[in-house]
């Protein structure tokens, strides 16, 4: 790489993972015998861990964790069956329904907190023990609003707890191989990006159900609901079809963004778009008539966001979900898959392409021949146990206490990063904003639609369409807040 990109966010970026690496490293051969003998870890030196959230992703998040020098000591979960399996699997952990609950009544005895509820609650669970000084890790997206990830960014600071997302790709071999090869000049300077998925796997572009159903005996449906607005439960929302639903979800782009815009992050030194404009998939529901279905995201989308660099270049970047891909390049051999196949990033340089899939995996130059002939030194030091070990390094960093060690995807890089894939939903639910029109009120005009959003960063603040804001920070149900 030209040695004028030393000077860059980009490079700054890429110390901050590598020092991070090698702090994490350095800790793990801490010789801990000293204390007790060899092998022995005090009980000071295991992390007691709550888990908000233990169902599903959560299960696995824990059972990662547990692998570590941590006791699951605490489960909170608003349905009873979702947390059987983590009940049955840590017997000893006393188990809650209500998150606010298990911290009131047990946080001198927590150490840290791990969240992997629906997207709806992320923030609010995470602040609640962030202000109680607990070190978090919580799943992407890391929050459901733009307010709620800059509120989240400071308060990490504020409270100085060590904090890391979900987005395990983060702590891969991937994405530092894709940093290597651009920081030493192999495709030239990078302006164009593409992200695509083959998400949503749920239905979307619906209306709500009108079928009213039983809400069941294990579930505590106003728990689950929790900042969202009151609705009567309905089948099929629960454990996973609310991704697609704009109250408690963040659609494709929530459930894929964080995994495959991550490596342009890491790669280029990105951090705040500041433009958005977007096109949607449309669902007719007769001839010439297309549904109107705000409450859920719709079934495609095809975003493009700007970024300007530290050193005052632009980089665009595509976001295509719902199965739409980018154009293939010339470069890749008519056989050979693109990405992963449905998802994947893939980098335009001036002198050359690279792209990766889902996490940063299996990266590739293009033409793929060139990979193997690449003859790069590795400068950035790895993750101990690649994507599997961003569990291992968070409880490793946490252990040693605020500011020692430095993990992958700290707060302070999972929030502009979350910012960014939000920012893009918002265009896409300002695409679903109408008005009546003044000479006929039972036509509608869409303001929103077809227009550039300029985004002013530092106030949160879409300039030229203010409509859009409200999309910025949500209302919560009486009895639930942020508390900042």
């Amino acid at each position: 790489m030209q040695e004028d990109n030393k000077k860059t966010g980009a490079n700054s970026r890429r110390d901050f993972l590598k020092n991070g690496a090698l702090a994490a490293a350095g800790f793990m051969i801490v010789p801990r015998h000293v204390l007790g003998g060899k092998g022995f870890i005090a009980p000071s030196d295991r992390l007691q861990i709550a888990g908000i959230g233990v169902g599903g992703k959560g299960q696995g998040d824990i059972a990662a964790f547990a692998k570590g020098p941590v006791d699951i000591a605490y489960l909170c979960d608003v349905d009873d069956r979702r947390a059987q399996a983590s009940r049955t699997a840590f017997p000893k952990a006393k188990y809650y329904k209500d998150f606010r609950e298990m911290l009131e009544k047990e946080h001198k005895h927590i150490d840290a907190v791990s969240v992997s509820t629906p997207d709806h609650q992320h923030a609010v669970a995470a602040m609640a023990a962030m202000q109680l000084g607990k070190h978090v890790y919580v799943q992407k997206p890391l929050t459901h609003d733009i307010y709620e990830a800059r509120a989240l960014t400071a308060a990490a600071k504020k409270y100085k707890v060590v904090t890391q997302m979900g987005n395990q790709g983060s702590s891969g071999d991937g994405v530092r191989q894709l940093m290597e090869w651009y920081n030493a000049g192999l495709i030239g300077e990078v302006d164009t990006v593409y992200c695509w998925t083959d998400r949503p796997v749920w239905p979307q572009g619906i209306p709500w159900s009108a079928n009213k159903a039983e809400v069941p005996k294990e579930l505590n449906w106003d728990l689950w609901l929790g900042t969202a607005p009151y609705k009567d439960y309905v089948d099929k929302l629960v454990p996973f079809n609310w991704r697609g639903w704009w109250d408690y979800g963040t659609g494709a782009l929530g459930d894929m963004g964080c995994h495959l815009i991550e490596p342009p992050f890491r790669v280029l030194g990105l951090e705040y778009p500041s433009e958005v404009e977007c096109s949607v998939g449309s669902v007719y529901v007769d001839e010439f008539k297309r549904g109107y279905f705000p409450d859920s995201c719709p079934p495609s989308s095809h975003v493009t966001l700007r970024f300007k660099k530290p050193d005052g270049k632009m980089v665009t970047l595509h976001w295509m979900d719902g199965g739409i891909q980018p154009t293939r390049p010339e470069e890749l051999g008519p056989n050979e898959v693109m990405g992963d196949g449905g998802n994947g990033a893939l980098f335009i340089g001036s002198k050359g392409k690279m792209m990766c899939g889902t996490y940063g995996i299996n990266p590739q130059l293009l033409p793929t021949s060139r990979t193997a002939t690449a003859n790069v030194p590795q400068t950035i030091t790895r993750v101990p146990g690649g994507a599997e070990g961003h569990y291992l390094q968070w409880v490793n960093a946490a252990i040693a206490g605020y500011g020692k060690h430095q993990v992958s995807s700290p707060f302070e890089i999972a929030g502009p990063l979350t910012e960014t894939l939000l920012m893009a939903n918002l265009a896409i639910r300002s695409f679903d904003i109408r008005k009546p029109k003044p000479e006929n009120p039972s036509q509608f005009s869409y303001p929103g639609r077809y227009i550039k959003l300029l985004w002013d960063q530092q106030n949160m603040k879409v300039t030229n369409f203010d409509d859009a804001n409200q999309f910025v920070k949500r209302t919560y149900r009486q009895g639930w807040s942020l508390g900042v």
